[in-house]
């Protein structure tokens, strides 16, 4: 899938979206937020730690972010499943849907809301042609970073960003066939 990733990636290129850059959490993912019982707190602002602290510093997109959230919901739907050791593996394929299902609305409610609170700021791409580009590009970008975490650092748990590739590069060729169709 080398050449129809780096082809996803160069739709960034393809034309000017005009948003602003912001500073950013840089490392957002559930294990970064937690529920007092009243409200929700985000901790560790540091972002990521693999990176240098002046490529921290860098505005950036908050969509970087918001990507970060929906594959922490990916991660959360399929460790779910493939770490439970009281799950049989002949069982995945009949659970997978209900795992799909869960990650989907999930991340949707989470992306709505997020978008509905920040509307109208100049950080948000104002169509939904730009918003998809960046979210598809920031997306494939964090689960390519974390295949490679994950042989790195944990080979059995590969499946989950091997899953959110295909699923993304699905959507990107979905998006594509679409945007032919109309020409």
């Amino acid at each position: 899938m080398k050449d129809d990733i780096l082809r996803a990636f160069r739709n960034i290129y393809k034309r000017k979206i005009d948003v602003v850059k912001i500073r950013i959490h840089g490392d957002y993912h559930l294990g970064q937020v937690l529920f007092t019982g009243k409200d929700f707190v985000l901790t560790d602002f540091e972002g990521e730690p693999a990176r240098s602290y002046s490529e921290r510093r860098l505005k950036r997109s908050p969509l970087r972010d918001i990507a970060g959230m929906v594959r922490s919901f990916h991660y959360a739907a399929y460790a779910s499943l493939f770490l439970d050791n009281q799950i049989r593996k002949e069982d995945y394929s009949s659970l997978i849907p209900y795992v799909e299902q869960w990650y989907h609305y999930m991340s949707g409610f989470f992306v709505k809301a997020y978008l509905e609170t920040v509307k109208g700021s100049a950080f948000i791409p104002k169509n939904k042609e730009d918003m998809d580009i960046l979210m598809n590009t920031f997306l494939l970008e964090k689960a390519i970073y974390e295949l490679n975490y994950e042989l790195n650092n944990r080979p059995d748990w590969v499946i989950i960003p091997l899953r959110g590739i295909k699923a993304i590069m699905h959507y990107e060729e979905h998006h594509e066939l679409e945007e032919l169709a109309t020409v």
